[in-house]
């Protein structure tokens, strides 16, 4: 792992987990992902073909939108949004996503900002990618508080959208809607089974020796490192700032 930082190996399971998709949308507050999204769209355009669009929500460089997320819910309506990406306070084995709080609704004892069009944008996208850098008992938890968007539906419940993927800062746990549970596919370096199996609330399925996750190439990392990392200065300057500085002491 020398050289490459752990926010580098997650957004490099992004791109990998985004390839395919020809339209992503990333909320405001989504660093890495929108990183992912940006290092899959170099990578394409570096080979010769066409990257994928994405939008970025409070962006003006990468975001078509002129109406906010009301054209987000609308386009992600009609078909045309591939991939989205969903965070939560909680998230437990099943995909449940909890962004209202803890404790007993309506008696929250901790609040979050809420559901906002979670449940709508979780039917919907085809590619729903759950991600939260803590991976944590108190995060990934046996059966959330509330449920502001359901990871499976019932029998006879029309939906084309729903999760594929979990990615946390130790992992990457892929979703299997016919049981429904989680599998995890790849440990991150300077992780272990033991380790992801203590430090999560819900069972998951999993090889006798999960592999590691992959690392990025030279090529990879310097597009990341380049290019990315300049466009990614735009709608998150603080955090391209923070990764450089972070790159400082792994170079020192």
């Amino acid at each position: 792992m020398a050289g490459v930082l752990p926010r580098e190996v997650l957004i490099c399971t992004i791109a990998r987990l985004l390839d395919g998709v020809r339209h992503v949308a990333v909320g405001a507050s989504s660093p890495i992902p929108a990183a992912g999204a940006m290092l899959l769209r170099a990578m394409k355009e570096a080979g010769g073909t066409i990257g994928p669009r994405i939008s970025i929500l409070g962006s003006v460089e990468h975001n078509f939108f002129t109406n906010g997320s009301a054209e987000l819910f609308d386009c992600a309506g009609q078909g045309r949004i591939d991939a989205f990406f969903l965070g939560g306070g909680q998230i437990d084995g099943f995909g449940n996503v909890n962004l209202v709080g803890t404790g007993d609704y309506p008696r929250s004892s901790v609040r979050w900002p809420g559901s906002f069009g979670s449940a709508y944008l979780y039917f919907v996208v085809p590619r729903v990618i759950l991600f939260r850098e803590e991976h944590t008992p108190r995060v990934l938890v046996e059966k959330v508080d509330f449920i502001s968007a359901p990871g499976v539906s019932q029998d006879g419940v029309f939906r084309s959208g729903g999760p594929i993927a979990l990615l946390t800062g130790k992992g990457l746990f892929r979703f299997d809607k016919t049981r429904p549970g989680f599998h995890l596919e790849s440990v991150h370096p300077g992780h272990d089974l033991a380790e992801i199996r203590q430090a999560t609330g819900f069972r998951f399925e999993h090889d006798a020796e999960p592999r590691q996750t992959a690392l990025p190439d030279r090529a990879t990392l310097d597009l990341l490192r380049g290019r990315v990392f300049d466009e990614l200065a735009e709608t998150y300057p603080e955090f391209a700032a923070q990764m450089q500085r972070d790159l400082g002491t792994v170079d020192a």
